[in-house]
């Protein structure tokens, strides 16, 4: 399978004047085209972090480690010429809070429209306006809403325009950060669902990243679960959120209850405390603290991640190698 994306190795830190602040510590993974891929966490387990790097959008402040490939090519080396095309036309990303990222004085329309000018500046102004009224379309939107300001649409409708904006440049990888968290839950169904088609229909490569596993259970091939900046937990959706191998991926998905679950309902599962700070992080697993599991040798020896023997892997000393 040839990837679009490929993370080895990642570490990204943030030196600031109190000390470096490692954000994300040796992430690697990978997306191919027509593979929606899932990272899910609490906040504050770095995959925000991530997103940002993939396009190199963090700030100077960051040291980034590791390579960062876009079809072979790493993203951190790249000549500005070379990351300018590559946003919006390559990757693109839509963000959390639609209401924060679009312009509130300018027509939906307008802001849909800039980026394929910036980057196709040959087309006319009536090919433009086509191109936007279909991809408001291609989100489940009437054409006419193109003419729409922002505080004119609903929050899912909103959300519609980011998702055609990121589209706006047929790019081949959409990176998408808690692009439903905001929403109810009917409206988060409908936002999933344009963009699980979306990837069917364009055999483009998603990066969804969640707090919340049960979305990405619903929605993905593959789930990369991430604490204290590192994956703790890779493997095939449905077995991560069905059948979890480490506490901690085991502890968010017990988090969401079951409809019907007599159990769940009358003794709601969670899991007490907050992730470590990342400058201040605990010896051996950073999850041992909060782990339910734990024994002697959790405060000295930080697993790696490691196969279970099947398509799965996580790192944890009870996961036997193989």
């Amino acid at each position: 399978m040839t990837h679009l994306l490929e993370l080895d190795d990642v570490s990204v830190t943030y030196v600031t004047a109190g000390g470096d602040v490692p954000a994300v510590r040796g992430v690697s993974l990978s997306v191919a085209a027509g593979e929606v891929v899932g990272v899910a966490g609490e906040s504050g387990c770095g995959k925000s972090t991530v997103a940002a790097t993939i396009l190199r959008l963090q700030p100077p402040s960051a040291r980034v480690t590791g390579r960062v490939l876009f079809e072979g090519e790493d993203v951190q080396t790249m000549k500005w010429g070379a990351l300018r095309a590559l946003r919006w036309a390559g990757a693109s990303m839509v963000f959390q809070g639609a209401l924060h990222s679009l312009n509130p004085v300018q027509r939906v329309g307008a802001q849909i429209s800039e980026p394929i000018r910036l980057h196709e500046p040959d087309l006319s102004d009536k090919k433009v306006e086509t191109r936007v009224g279909e991809l408001l379309e291609q989100v489940g939107l009437p054409r006419q809403r193109a003419r729409a300001y922002p505080h004119q649409l609903s929050g899912g409708q909103r959300q519609r325009v980011m998702i055609a904006m990121a589209l706006a440049c047929r790019p081949r990888l959409i990176v998408a950060d808690e692009p439903t968290t905001a929403l109810d839950v009917m409206v988060q169904a409908q936002v999933l669902h344009v963009l699980q088609g979306l990837v069917s229909d364009l055999d483009v490569g998603l990066l969804m990243i969640s707090h919340d596993l049960s979305v990405l259970a619903d929605l993905c091939d593959r789930i990369a679960v991430m604490y204290a900046g590192r994956v703790v937990e890779h493997g095939p959706a449905d077995k991560v959120f069905a059948d979890p191998l480490h506490p901690y991926a085991g502890a968010l998905s017990a988090s969401f209850p079951r409809i019907g679950d007599v159990a769940a309902r009358y003794a709601p599962a969670g899991l007490p405390g907050d992730p470590p700070d990342p400058a201040e992080l605990p010896s051996g697993c950073s999850f041992h603290p909060r782990c339910p599991k734990r024994f002697d040798d959790c405060d000295k020896v930080a697993p790696e991640l490691r196969s279970d023997g099947t398509s799965r892997a996580a790192a944890c000393l009870l996961v036997e190698p193989r």
